[in-house]
């Protein structure tokens, strides 16, 4: 028998391992394009990315226009877009800790729009984020009031 010979021969290693590789790229595949058509590729909704800049002037009376204010005890809140994506205005809102929800925003929000809205000097007032799916929200920015 030679011995060297049963060591060195190869010719049946080469054909499984092609085959196992092979029919692992098929799986791996059938995998990638199944998750797209049935629609896992794409359900990240991401949350825009946004700046925003908020002035509060106690000078003035709150109740006298559009806001949150819920006493006499405050002023007018300026919110500035100052940065970051064009957000669609129906995916915006305000909120108070005492559950009031404003929309002020009748266009697009992008860089440079502001709102001026009328808020008490203890509150505190969330820009708020909702995916088009309206099942998820994100703040994108907090003020908290004086007196909050």
């Amino acid at each position: 028998m030679k011995l060297k010979e049963l060591f060195t021969d190869d010719d049946a290693v080469s054909p499984v391992i092609g085959v196992i590789l092979m029919v692992a790229i098929t799986v791996i595949l059938a995998a990638v394009i199944a998750s797209f058509v049935l629609g896992l590729g794409d359900t990240t909704n991401t949350t825009p990315q946004a700046s925003f800049e908020f002035d509060y002037d106690n000078s003035t009376t709150p109740g006298s226009g559009t806001g949150l204010a819920n006493s006499s005890i405050g002023g007018n809140l300026t919110i500035t877009h100052e940065s970051g994506s064009t957000i669609n205005s129906d995916r915006l809102s305000l909120t108070d800790d005492d559950g009031g929800t404003l929309t002020p925003w009748s266009d697009d929000v992008q860089a440079g729009t502001s709102i001026d809205i009328q808020v008490d000097r203890n509150d505190t007032v969330r820009v708020v984020y909702t995916d088009e799916s309206g099942d998820s929200s994100s703040t994108l920015s907090t003020w908290e009031g004086p007196d909050a």
